[in-house]
């Protein structure tokens, strides 16, 4: 009988890519010819560390020796409220990482104490940064003038209970973002939508959930964030009828996801739908309905998709 002929390389390296950090280094030492190709640089192009807590001198060992300057994505996870010798980050590693990877656009940190690190030694080409659970000093992202800050574009911030209004003036202060999402920042509030507001008028997408806003948020939104094509408030107990009814002059809005409560009427979403022409996803959740009734309004608006979740 003969042979199955071997998969191709191009085949074997996006397999070998798709592997956690684990398997790729074992597959290295299956035969020579794997070794070469865990090698290759698309393997490298994205690493997820985040399964496992390494220590600082395995990320030294990788950022010297195989994280590939061709990296886009690095995940890592951390130890929260570490002492000195278990911190996993450091300027000068992080001052390593931006020389040895110059194309890393997306840095992800979970569990990470970023008490000693410097929002502004994060690598330049970071384009995205997503914080995950981490230790954040006050004035975190307040940079000095004399020092270029890191060109965030695209920021997530979730359970980050220090995470207040006053880093979300900060970092809004830069004037970069396009993407800002924050999940279970309850201490942000309506005074500090109010005060970022003006600073984020190129924001496009917008994600709130269980932040401490209400209506006053929402009339700031209304009145800056005109670029917004995707707008989601989750968990705003205090949002009412006037609240929801501020965002009428977000004429580029396409997806608006809105948990409702006794304080917000169907009414008004409905009202929504009628002035915004570019809606065409509508998710709601919170509040029981009768699938009836939103087939009904389904029908009498057939270029949107509306989704309900109990």
């Amino acid at each position: 009988m003969a042979a199955r002929p071997a998969l191709p390389d191009s085949v074997l390296v996006r397999v070998l890519a798709l592997l956690p950090l684990r398997d790729r280094l074992r597959a290295a030492r299956v035969c020579r010819r794997w070794q070469q190709l865990a090698q290759d640089r698309a393997v490298w192009t994205h690493v997820d560390l985040s399964p496992h807590r390494i220590t600082r001198r395995t990320l030294w060992h990788l950022v010297r020796h195989r994280l590939p300057d061709s990296l886009r994505t690095l995940r890592m996870r951390g130890v929260p409220r570490s002492g000195r010798k278990q911190r996993l980050l450091s300027p000068a590693l992080l001052a390593a990482l931006r020389k040895r990877c110059p194309q890393l656009h997306r840095l992800c940190l979970t569990e990470t104490d970023l008490r000693r690190v410097p929002y502004e030694s994060m690598p330049a080409s970071v384009t995205t940064l997503e914080l995950s659970l981490c230790d954040i000093p006050d004035a975190w992202f307040c940079v000095s003038p004399r020092v270029p800050p890191p060109q965030v574009r695209h920021l997530a911030v979730h359970s980050v209970p220090t995470f207040s209004d006053h880093h979300l003036l900060d970092v809004s202060s830069q004037k970069h973002l396009k993407t800002l999402s924050l999940c279970g920042t309850y201490r942000i509030t309506d005074k500090g939508i109010q005060a970022a507001a003006p600073h984020l008028e190129e924001l496009e997408r917008l994600i709130l959930r269980h932040c401490s806003i209400g209506d006053a948020a929402m009339v700031f939104i209304g009145r800056h964030m005109k670029q917004l094509r995707y707008l989601e408030i989750s968990n705003a107990y205090f949002l009412t009828n006037r609240g929801l009814a501020a965002i009428v002059t977000l004429e580029h809005l396409e997806t608006l996801c809105l948990d409702l409560y006794d304080l917000v009427s169907l009414g008004t979403v409905i009202a929504l739908l009628q002035v915004l022409p570019r809606l065409n996803h509508l998710k709601l959740g919170g509040t029981c309905f009768e699938d009836e009734l939103l087939d009904k309004i389904q029908e009498n608006f057939p270029h949107c998709t509306i989704s309900h979740t109990p």
